[in-house]
């Protein structure tokens, strides 16, 4: 089973938490909060009741997440159902425009087949125009511009 992440910032720093109190905060059991203390959280000392500070508890789970964040490569966007970083199936992306400076990379995981996102700045795209595909939206052909007539125009061709 993976071991879920929990927000560091549910805690607050300049309290002190029972493990009872520790658990109904991040709505876990009591073992859960036991178990975190086996893995390293400090307490403040053996006696009953344990107390645990928010400021431990808050640091416990910020290094957590840390130990456990994955850096993608520029090349590589972050598969969710994979949870890990991948390049994209066939190195094609699908480059969808935002704002005027950044935009989201939208790509098929080879592995899973799930879609894949990456956020990314338009100054970024160019490094990666030699690693793998990318497709930028066309703009929409103006009426104006089109040399044929509607089907449904009542002028008259001469």
């Amino acid at each position: 089973m993976k071991k879920r992440l929990y927000n560091p910032h549910l805690a607050k720093i300049h309290r002190s938490y029972t493990i009872e109190e520790a658990a109904s905060l991040y709505g876990v059991f009591k073992g859960t909060v036991r178990a975190w203390i086996k893995a390293g959280l400090p307490v403040i000392n053996d006696k009953r009741p344990m107390l645990i500070l928010g400021s431990d508890l808050v640091a416990f789970h910020q290094a957590r997440r840390k130990k456990n964040k994955q850096k993608c490569k520029p090349d590589e966007l972050y598969c969710v159902r994979c949870r890990t970083p991948r390049k994209p199936a066939g190195k094609m992306v699908d480059y969808q425009i935002i704002t005027d400076k950044i935009g989201n990379l939208i790509a098929i995981c080879p592995d899973c087949e799930s879609i894949m996102n990456k956020r990314i700045s338009l100054l970024k795209l160019e490094q990666l125009t030699g690693k793998i595909t990318i497709t930028l939206p066309q703009a929409l052909q103006h009426l104006i511009d089109n040399h044929q007539h509607s089907v449904n125009s009542d002028l008259k061709q001469e």
